[in-house]
């Protein structure tokens, strides 16, 4: 078994699940767990520069330069360790099935918890190759622990492979991006690369270099509760008026119509009675204009039903999360270009496509360390049928030790 892979397994057992509604940083403290053996991990290999933020549960460290490439560049790995709140993270059960045969896998006999291939026919294109899926009761965590595993064990063989010339090479393992924010407290200062990437993607070959325009928003409908046996002329139900709202939206602009570079509005949440109804949104598009027209167009049907209900029914609050990296990463093509290089070197085709997301990289790429975002071979995340392949893992760590060696040229 692959270094990378014997970390992988080792990780994904590490319940690390980060949680929305936390006001702490972490939002969890089990993501401690994680940070700490990293840190071991690191220390063990002969890591340097090794920094734990233990208040908000940040790992630094660094790869140093080989001989004569100490004025290369300074370039970054970085991963995050937290799950997603969809699905469960505790208690992980990752099993291998080797030589995947292109049908359906049976994650879970006695629940009865199938992976079809009719619903995730994609998996068909790794028929021969090795899979790591769960028992079907869990995520299995490859968002982002294959990315974390990747990094390290690249780092590992760059530790024990002095021959191959290198620069600087940092790495950064943050909490929390699940629920954006991974970047709140990343030090970028301390980090101290000149060019980074995110190892944060989907299958073998995918290349990100743009990120959403992104913005949560909220809406409160004050009601009126009466009995309603007597309502008539009296009751104001939120709930109806929410339900008004959503309708005012369009109808095709919803995550389930659209892909590629089409934005959206996304009902996340919703709660209330006829008192009061809450309801959260997040708002999508990779195009700037069309981003601020969404938000406009959010607050316009708030106003509508104000002059329709009465001044105060509804109150409506958009903000900003993050916003499209590519603007930043224009001037540096050099970030996609080796390693659109470097995948080809390795045999796979470079695949680049706009995230349909966000990733640590969008908002450090605004805080001056611009970040693209490379693959880490799995799929299906934040789900229950969430795997990972064994080659494509392999091959994401010899990208890395590439990207290092193409990097120790580049003053």
């Amino acid at each position: 078994m692959s270094k990378t892979i014997e970390k992988f397994l080792r990780y994904v057992k590490v319940d690390t699940q980060s949680d929305e509604t936390s006001a702490t940083t972490p939002s969890t403290a089990k993501q401690h767990d994680l940070a700490k053996l990293l840190v071991e991990e690191l220390e063990t290999m002969g890591a340097s520069e090794i920094t734990y933020d233990r208040e908000h549960c940040y790992v630094y460290a660094s790869v140093p330069a080989t001989p004569g490439c100490e004025d290369a560049v300074t370039l970054g790995f970085i991963a995050h360790m937290d799950t997603s709140p969809a699905v469960s993270g505790a208690g992980v059960k990752p099993r291998m099935v080797e030589n995947y045969d292109g049908e359906d896998i049976i994650l879970n006999q006695s629940e009865n918890i199938v992976f079809r291939v009719e619903d995730f026919p994609e998996v068909k294109k790794l028929q021969g190759k090795d899979l790591i899926v769960t028992d079907g009761t869990t995520l299995l965590g490859a968002d982002d622990k294959a990315g974390v595993a990747e990094i390290m064990a690249a780092a590992e063989y760059l530790l024990t492979h002095p021959e191959i010339r290198h620069g600087r090479i940092r790495l950064g393992f943050t909490p929390d991006e699940e629920i954006g924010a991974g970047a709140d407290h990343f030090d970028v200062k301390l980090f101290d690369a000149d060019f980074a990437y995110t190892i944060d993607g989907g299958e073998l070959g995918e290349l990100e270099d743009e990120t959403f325009n992104a913005a949560s928003g909220r809406l409160v409908v004050h009601g009126r509760s009466v009995h309603p046996g007597g309502a008539k002329g009296r009751m104001v139900n939120s709930i109806l008026i929410a339900q008004e709202f959503q309708s005012l939206l369009p109808e095709f602009q919803k995550p389930m119509y659209t892909s590629g570079y089409e934005g959206f509005f996304h009902l996340d949440g919703i709660s209330g009675n006829v008192e009061e109804t809450t309801a959260d949104y997040i708002i999508r598009d990779h195009d700037r204009t069309l981003f601020e027209q969404k938000k406009n167009m959010f607050l316009a049907c708030a106003d509508f039903l104000n002059r329709k209900y009465g001044d105060g029914t509804v109150t409506a609050e958009v903000k900003d999360s993050y916003y499209n990296m590519k603007e930043i990463l224009q001037p540096h093509a050099h970030l996609m270009e080796n390693a659109k290089a470097a995948l080809r070197e390795l045999g796979a085709e470079p695949v680049v496509s706009p995230v349909r997301g966000g990733t640590d990289g969008a908002r450090l790429s605004f805080m001056g360390l611009p970040c693209p975002n490379l693959c880490t071979g799995g799929g299906n995340y934040h789900s229950r049928f969430e795997y990972a392949c064994v080659q494509s893992m392999e091959a994401v760590t010899e990208l890395l030790v590439k990207l290092a060696e193409r990097y120790g040229e580049f003053k």
